[in-house]
């Protein structure tokens, strides 16, 4: 029997919890349970039995053996920014949250390492990272509100994963409470470690469903100096790629992204920036680049030069200040928080880069020809194969409906997916959401391999049950 279908009475589970953490620290008021027991997908309602915050390890792991105990499961909470509903909790789990588990400790200068507790924010690391002269480079549009616990359990990767990867490449070490109660200290920093299997990279985007990170040693590098952004205009998606070939051939890109015109447009309308350049293009592509001195400027300004010969580029702008960087750069990131109000249907898919033009354009028309008064929005991170593929709901359709109708052409998505090798979810990790799509990506042995993972480390199946697979 599952742990979700043999609940413990409710009343005895708060009970359980407040003997670990305090009567103060469980809440089971409307608004704490409807906030903390979802996350940014809307196709969930969420319905979970208390919320619980830790504060110490002992806490998490006390929490854990009462829910092997008692039979209740848990969902772990960050900063619920996550869209694959894989810290949805709908059928009366308890919600971990990690919310006053937000301590950044034992800078090490030398190692160029950091000890974040799992609720410490993105934003809170980057931020540190700065004050010692460093830098922490996994960023993206929810930096200031998600949690590094979160970040690890999805792999998060962002905009700059072509020059500094995804976040577990950063992560130096973890301290997880497995789904059993076991604590376990991972890897503990060290750059060489070739003794037996790497625990610490299985709890990397495994979505809590292995157990609760509780701690992690972060890595952090060297600031970049004076990042330069360029903003241009493309006629088709193969001159984007042609401009990545160049760029990418010749410089060290930090960044390159991409965002179509009706993108832009609904920025523009939402923020009052400014358009990059007068006239309107279909595509867009921003790259970012160090300005390490006069000779990278001189070079990055000759590619463009080159490019705007080619044919691929119809016009472009390049950033001359920081505050034009940023707002740059608010043409793309703005985009996912604008479009939010339209109930958007998100599918979060890569291939390898040199399929990404035809890729795109089979989604397209896919999608085009299903729902042809349906508003599409893309944009993506194009330097590591990752789409963005966006549907906007009708305003005078109903959710439910929406969401039916989105829900049938997702089965054509993600054969497309499949022919050309890609994943069906590229940095959001499967949740929920994604998990009846799994095999379109993944082999019957693959699932089967993760299944029995899943297994040694949560035997009782407790630890986010129901998301990746059943």
């Amino acid at each position: 029997m599952s742990a979700s279908s043999s609940y413990s009475p409710a009343d005895a589970i708060i009970a359980a919890l407040q003997d670990i953490v305090g009567s103060d620290k469980v809440r089971v008021d409307e608004e704490v349970l409807s906030t903390h027991g979802r996350d940014w997908t809307k196709a969930y309602s969420p319905a979970p039995t208390a919320v619980v915050f830790p504060r110490t390890l002992e806490e998490v792991q006390a929490i854990v053996k009462q829910a092997n105990a008692l039979q209740f499961a848990i969902v772990p909470s960050g900063g619920r920014t996550g869209l694959s509903g894989g810290a949805v909790a709908m059928n009366g789990e308890v919600v971990v949250s990690f919310d006053y588990m937000n301590h950044i400790s034992n800078f090490n200068p030398i190692d160029r390492t950091v000890v974040c507790q799992a609720g410490v924010v993105t934003e809170q690391l980057q931020e540190f990272a700065t004050e010692q002269g460093l830098f922490y480079p996994v960023d993206f549009a929810s930096a200031g509100s998600s949690q590094i616990g979160g970040n690890i359990a999805t792999n998060a990767g962002g905009i700059k994963v072509i020059r500094y990867g995804m976040t577990r490449d950063w992560v130096a070490g973890l301290k997880v409470v497995t789904g059993a109660g076991e604590v376990l200290d991972l890897n503990r920093g060290l750059l060489k470690n070739n003794a037996g299997y790497d625990l610490r990279q299985l709890f990397v985007g495994a979505e809590g469903t292995l157990g609760l990170i509780v701690e992690a040693t972060m890595q952090l590098t060297r600031p970049p100096k004076d990042l330069t952004a360029f903003v241009l205009g493309v006629n088709d998606f193969s001159g984007i790629m042609n401009l990545f070939n160049r760029f990418q051939a010749e410089m060290d890109l930090t960044a390159f992204e991409f965002f179509s015109e009706q993108a832009l447009q609904k920025v523009i309308a939402h923020s009052g920036l400014a358009r990059p350049f007068p006239d309107a293009c279909p595509y867009y592509a921003l790259l970012e680049f160090e300005r390490l001195n006069d000779a990278t400027e001189a070079q990055a300004m000759a590619l463009f030069g080159d490019c705007v010969e080619e044919g691929w580029v119809l016009d472009g702008v390049m950033s001359q200040s920081l505050e034009q960087l940023g707002n740059l750069w608010r043409l793309r990131e703005d985009i996912s928080e604008t479009i939010s109000k339209w109930t958007p249907y998100k599918n979060d898919i890569s291939t390898v880069i040199s399929k990404v033009p035809d890729f795109l354009v089979a989604v397209e028309e896919l999608v085009s020809a299903a729902y042809p008064n349906f508003e599409i929005i893309w944009f993506g991170h194009i330097g590591d194969g990752n789409l963005h593929l966006n549907i906007l709901k009708p305003d005078e359709m109903d959710k439910d409906e929406f969401f039916e109708k989105c829900a049938k052409v997702s089965t054509g998505v993600f054969e497309i997916v499949q022919r050309y090798g890609g994943s069906v979810s590229a940095e959001h990790g499967v949740g929920l959401l994604k998990k009846n799509y799994l095999e379109y990506s993944r082999s019957p042995v693959e699932v089967a391999l993760m299944k029995q993972v899943k297994q040694v480390f949560d035997p009782n199946g407790v630890m986010n049950p129901g998301k990746i697979f059943d």
